[in-house]
C-alpha cells in the first residue's frame, strides 16, 4: 500500500477563523466545525484540520499546485491584500520568484503557520 497523508493537525489562535482564511486564500471549501475541529478538504487524500490551542506553535505547509490554481491563489492574495513573498524569511516581500521552482510564494496567517505554494511554471 502506497503512504499518504490523511489529514494533520494544525495549530491555531481560533480554529474557525484559520479554516475559513487558508480555504479562502487557496479556493477551498470551508463547511464548518466537526467536534473540536475546523476541517478543510485539501484534495481526495487529504484533510486540514484546524484546532484551536492556547499557546499555538506555527508550522509551516508546503503545496505544489498548477499554474492555474497557482494564478487563483495569488489573485485572492492580492485582492485580499495579504501579504506574500518569495522566501520564507520575507513573506511580504511582494514577489514571487521561488528559489524552487519557476513561480511560488509564502503567506503567514495570524497565527504565524506559514503556508507555501508552488508552481511549476
Amino acid at each position: 500500500m502506497t503512504i499518504t497523508l490523511n489529514h494533520t493537525i494544525v495549530p491555531a489562535f481560533d480554529n474557525e477563523t484559520a479554516a475559513g482564511f487558508f480555504a479562502g486564500v487557496m479556493g477551498l471549501t470551508y463547511r464548518g466545525t466537526e467536534r473540536h475541529f475546523a476541517p478543510v478538504r485539501v484534495n481526495a487524500e487529504l484533510t486540514l484540520d484546524f484546532m484551536t490551542v492556547a499557546d499555538p506553535s506555527a508550522v509551516h505547509l508546503a503545496f505544489d499546485v498548477d499554474p492555474s490554481t497557482f494564478d487563483g491563489i495569488l489573485s485572492r492574495l492580492r485582492s485580499g491584500g495579504i501579504p506574500y513573498g518569495s522566501e520564507p524569511h520575507e513573506p511580504d516581500n511582494g514577489r514571487i520568484d521561488h528559489p524552487l521552482c519557476p513561480r511560488g510564494l509564502y503567506f503567514r496567517d495570524e497565527t504565524g503557520n506559514l503556508y507555501e505554494v508552488m508552481s511549476p511554471a
